[in-house]
């Protein structure tokens, strides 16, 4: 594969707060957002899915959201509000330029593409990985489940689903506190929202994966979409190729 080189970028969003994007490859735009606790390096360029992206012609563009990665890790409450990644997002989208593009993440990145969507982003085409139809109608029903990894670290039982949590945030260098304020800012996507994405929509998620609920149910409802699944779970599936593989062979 191609050794495309990395560019990382600054910007000030809406509110002032500095968020970092990094950039690899040349072509068709595609803005690819990671999940909780990741940044725009675990999530898309450390496993290869950018570079398999980039060679097929593409700018993949990375944003790293507020609380996440390089960009900027407020502690004031009035940073975190619903929809506050959304509007990030939109501001990246203004500050780019960007017209004819491609939207899509993984997860929380996967939720965020979604309320992009609701409150007026008009992408090409949409990618929804490591995504369910109920993380995306149902927003609070993991909360609880992040507050107490984030507020009992150090505590949690080895080998446990919260240990696991925590290791991976110390690969990633998270700030718990500024990671506790993203919790306030999800917001909920109707049924009815959903069902009106007309684009051509890839759905793709690992086989063991139900954090968000089921995948299967989310292509389902949508009236565009290709299904795929790929091997693991919903942390182990990011490191595996067959996630780059099967986002790069959709588009």
């Amino acid at each position: 594969m191609a050794d495309f080189p990395i560019e990382t970028h600054y910007f000030d969003s809406f509110d002032g707060t500095r968020l970092a994007w990094h950039e690899m490859g040349a072509g068709r735009p595609i803005v690819l957002i990671h999940g909780y606790f990741s940044d725009a390096n675990t999530n898309w360029i450390r496993y290869g899915h950018a570079a398999a992206i980039a060679a097929k012609g593409y700018r993949v563009i990375m944003p790293d959201l507020r609380a996440h990665g390089q960009s900027a890790r407020p502690h004031d409450d009035a940073a975190y509000f619903p929809d506050v990644l959304t509007r990030d997002g939109h501001a990246l989208i203004e500050h780019l330029d960007l017209g004819d593009y491609d939207l899509g993440g993984y997860s929380l990145g996967a939720r965020t593409t979604s309320r992009m969507v609701a409150t007026g982003a008009e992408p090409g085409r949409i990618i929804f990985a490591g995504m369910g139809l109920d993380g995306l109608t149902d927003t609070n029903r993991r909360v609880d489940h992040f507050t107490h990894i984030l507020t009992n670290l150090g505590q949690h039982k080895r080998g446990s689903p919260e240990w696991l949590a925590e290791a991976f945030l110390k690969t990633t260098g998270g700030d718990p506190v500024a990671l506790l304020g993203i919790l306030r800012t999800f917001a909920d996507t109707p049924l009815e929202t959903i069902r009106g994405f007309a684009q051509p929509t890839l759905v793709v998620a690992g086989v063991d994966d139900f954090d968000n609920g089921s995948a299967k149910d989310l292509a389902d409802t949508l009236p565009n979409a290709t299904y795929t699944e790929i091997p693991g779970g919903h942390m182990s599936c990011v490191a595996k190729p067959e996630l780059g593989q099967a986002i790069a062979a959709f588009l």
